[in-house]
């Protein structure tokens, strides 16, 4: 993979200094995950080409439609850059669509799709049905926060299988899958947020619900790296 300048690897916050959170702003739903960043104190900037990968501590990829992020990134030579970004540490936040372009494996891709891949999981598109069947659910994530936190799941995708590597921070149960959907991770339960090193994914739409947890988790544990 050819490296891009302007990427490189990414130091740790000054202590007082406002994070640079670029949002992947080709499609979906870019406005509230800044609007969220912002209040979290961080400052955010649209990012539709590689140049403005340069100077960000960190990325959130949204939700939306991953194919179309797919062709978009390539054509627009973005794909090359996020992914050179990844490898040199770059934490990146893949929410819905976003942990689609993260993840190393689609089980049902549509012809041609591809991703940025990074992390270490295979997951399955759509995984709980259509639109009609979105739904809400407090989550039990305790490395994340002490309390429940609220997710909406639009079309989304499920985590069925991880490497060792991955560290699974929330799970939904299995009866909630689309029939015919095998998760292969955990008996019972159907991984739906999950970490491995510098990249954070989830399965849900945190930017939806009011509640922040995982954009704060993204912030202070992967971007600032706080214990």
């Amino acid at each position: 993979m050819t490296h891009v300048t302007g990427a490189s690897r990414p130091q740790d916050v000054p202590a007082g200094r406002a994070p640079a959170i670029g949002v992947f702003a080709l499609q979906g739903d870019v406005r509230e995950h800044e609007r969220v960043l912002t209040a979290l104190g961080a400052h955010t900037s649209p990012v539709r080409g590689a140049g403005d990968l340069a100077g960000l501590d960190g990325l959130v990829i949204p939700g939306g439609e991953s194919s179309v992020m797919d062709k978009l990134s390539r054509l627009l030579g973005l794909a090359p850059a996020v992914r050179a970004a990844i490898d040199d540490g770059l934490p990146v936040y893949g929410t819905c669509a976003g942990m689609i372009m993260l993840a190393d494996r689609i089980a049902n891709p549509i012809a041609g799709q591809q991703s940025l891949g990074g992390l270490d999981i295979t997951v399955q598109r759509n995984a709980f049905g259509s639109q009609v069947d979105s739904f809400e659910a407090r989550l039990s994530a305790p490395a994340v926060s002490a309390e429940p936190v609220d997710a909406v799941f639009i079309r989304a995708p499920a985590v069925l299988q991880a490497g060792p590597g991955v560290e699974v921070l929330a799970s939904v149960p299995s009866e909630r899958l689309e029939s015919g959907v095998d998760c292969g991770l955990v008996t019972g339960s159907v991984p739906v947020a999950v970490r491995q090193g510098n990249l954070l994914a989830t399965s849900f739409h945190p930017e939806v619900t009011g509640d922040w947890s995982f954009h704060r988790y993204f912030l202070d544990r992967v971007v600032r790296r706080e214990p």
